[in-house]
């Protein structure tokens, strides 16, 4: 995937691909890598790729996103039937789908002809869409990343295109995103992560497998919502409390700022768009987008703003309409009213409220419900996964994803990790910085976290109170630490020649849970395909063990992925059939589930906290 082409929407790298004779489909993977390593120009709306020294393609896009097969154009021979168009397609990043107006029909889709579908079940179009992403994921986790090429990359892109047109925006937005994490693996993108992967494939299967049996409010749920209702919500006392950056895999990167109001709600003034690292760590330094006000998102994270005539989103967002006035107000230290009642909740409290969201909202982060510019992964949290901790830094211990800090809370050890791993933001700096004051006499900080499931308490360190000054807080993914904001017997640390940080080993009774026997084998079957788990090898005793410990459930579900793995019929002369895609999936869905929700319960234990209902999913 090439971020310095314009992304492409779904139906036309769809249409491209489904165009190319079987010929040249064997051939598109080896046209993709061309096509990324070509030089691009950009010249205003148009993208210019020189395939060679006599062939230039173009690709147009006026509004920032190539909407149509006639935007891609090449000038060789064999044009418009040639593989560089769908090349430059596959090569290019995703496009979010946009919705036009109300009223206005879109000029790229046909007019819907169905009726809106009921709140009482899946229309059949929607059931048709659901088996088309399922057979699509399920084409996918039988190749694997390495098998998963253009072409079946283009297939769940027509998939998901089908399923937004069907109303199914919520399972649309997860295709899409593995086909993004798909384009990052096989590109060797550093930012990629496997389990991110398996976490979208897993939703688009599990989206998939239940849609056409729910009903009522669980329907609602798994269909999604094209765009969030902005309601009046009168005046609003805001007082800030820290800004994350916005970097995510589709291409969108920004700013959120978070707020919170006499009553303790929180409230997020996003200012996400299409953009990479530069755009995460600049918009911090634009206007908000709320009323006329000249307040920025750094400023307003530290300062307040009294808004009237405002527009909230059930998630709340703060609208921008023409109505709404802003002007600047006074902030709040984290140790005054309101904001100190976020860390008076007692922990256990605050990590059931965390883990019953996450049950809710489905773990649609990067799926974005609300289609507006500045849509993104932020902007569509609504602040009940945030943990605010009071914590003692005791040490640190090294994972395989970098080093994390060790603290003590109300006598819990929780690990507190970066938030993001790109070099462009300041989240692993930081970290390193902070780790200094384990040497120091006081390590005591008040930080925000967002929990993150796992059998030992863990979260992501968003923001922490200033080492130097308790009364002001860092915005770890947008601001620097330096050792002037350290304690003296701190910043004279390990770089210093003096004192050093203590660190633990990694490995812990919980870390022994056997549980990662059978996740272990969901994500490799992500990775290398159904092939990797046809071999023959220890399968009888990683169950055999699952079951020892007690988890015989895990060990049904491990033997029965290694035994759909290994089925292959054969017909009476002796010749392999088809393998039988939709079973193996069904195996891997299952074990993907069950370590999932396995990993909630560990989690809520290591808390001390209540695991939710899990009816309510």
């Amino acid at each position: 995937m090439s971020p310095l082409l314009p992304p492409v929407s779904p139906s036309v790298t769809a249409e491209l691909v489904a165009a190319l004779t079987p010929r040249l489909r064997k051939r598109l993977d080896a046209g993709v890598a061309k096509v990324s390593g070509r030089p691009v120009v950009r010249d205003g709306d148009i993208v210019r790729i020189a395939v060679d020294d006599e062939t230039d393609l173009e690709l147009h896009a006026p509004d920032g996103v190539v909407s149509s097969t006639e935007a891609i154009r090449c000038g060789c021979l064999l044009a418009p039937d040639c593989l560089h168009r769908a090349a430059a397609a596959s090569a290019a990043p995703v496009a979010e789908p946009t919705e036009p107006a109300v009223g206005t029909p879109s000029p790229a889709e046909p007019p819907r002809t169905e009726p809106p579908a009921p709140a009482g079940a899946s229309t059949p179009a929607q059931c048709a869409a659901a088996a088309a992403l399922h057979d699509a994921a399920a084409a996918v986790l039988e190749a694997g990343i390495e098998g998963a090429g253009a072409v079946l990359q283009a297939e769940l892109l027509r998939a998901a295109h089908t399923a937004r047109l069907a109303g199914l925006p919520r399972a649309s937005g997860r295709a899409v995103a593995v086909v993004t994490a798909l384009r990052s693996a096989r590109a060797a993108d550093p930012a990629h992560r496997l389990s991110d992967l398996s976490a979208a494939l897993r939703d688009v299967l599990l989206l998939a497998h239940r849609l056409p049996h729910a009903t009522g409010p669980e329907l609602a749920g798994l269909r999604g919502r094209v765009r969030q209702a902005y309601a009046p919500d009168g005046s609003l006392r805001l007082y800030g409390l820290f800004a994350e950056p916005v970097l995510t895999t589709t291409g969108y990167a920004g700013t959120v700022t978070w707020t919170a109001d006499a009553a303790g709600r929180l409230y997020t003034v996003p200012d996400v768009a299409p953009g990479g690292a530069e755009r995460a760590t600049g918009s911090a330094d634009r206007a908000v987008r709320v009323g006329d006000t000249s307040l920025t998102h750094r400023e307003l994270s530290r300062g307040g703003l009294a808004v009237s005539g405002a527009t909230v989103s059930p998630t709340g967002r703060l609208g921008a309409g023409a109505g709404v006035r802003a002007v600047r107000a006074p902030g709040a230290s984290w140790h005054a009213e309101p904001l100190g009642r976020l860390w008076a909740v007692p922990v256990a409290e605050q990590v059931s409220r965390a883990l019953a969201s996450e049950l809710i909202a489905g773990r649609t982060d990067d799926a974005h419900e609300d289609n507006t510019a500045d849509a993104g992964a932020g902007a569509a949290r609504d602040g009940q996964d945030l943990l605010f901790l009071d914590v003692t830094l005791i040490g640190t211990v090294r994972e395989a994803a970098g080093e994390c800090l060790l603290a003590d809370c109300d006598g819990l050890t929780v690990r507190l990790a970066a938030a993001h791993d790109d070099p462009a933001l300041p989240h692993r700096e930081n970290l390193r910085l902070l780790a200094l004051l384990t040497s120091a006499r006081s390590a005591r900080l008040r930080v925000v976290a967002r929990l993150t499931p796992a059998p030992q308490p863990r979260a992501l360190l968003l923001a922490a109170s200033r080492p130097s000054d308790p009364d002001s807080h860092v915005d770890l993914g947008l601001d620097r630490l330096r050792r002037a904001d350290l304690p003296a017997d701190a910043a004279a640390g390990p770089a210093g020649g003096a004192g050093t940080t203590r660190s633990v080993p990694a490995a812990t009774a919980t870390d022994e849970a056997p549980v990662h026997l059978l996740r272990r084998r969901v994500h490799q079957a992500v990775s290398g395909g159904r092939r990797v788990l046809a071999f023959p090898g220890s399968r009888e005793s990683g169950a055999a063990r699952l079951r020892r410990y007690g988890l015989g459930t895990a060990g049904e579900l491990l033997a029965e992925l290694h035994a759909t793995a290994a089925e292959r019929a054969r017909d009476p002369f002796g010749r392999l059939l088809p393998a039988d895609t939709r079973r193996f999936a069904q195996a891997w869905l299952g074990a993907a589930v069950y370590t999932e929700e396995v990993d909630r319960a560990l989690c809520a234990a290591a808390w001390g906290g209540r695991l939710p209902d899990l009816t309510s999913r």
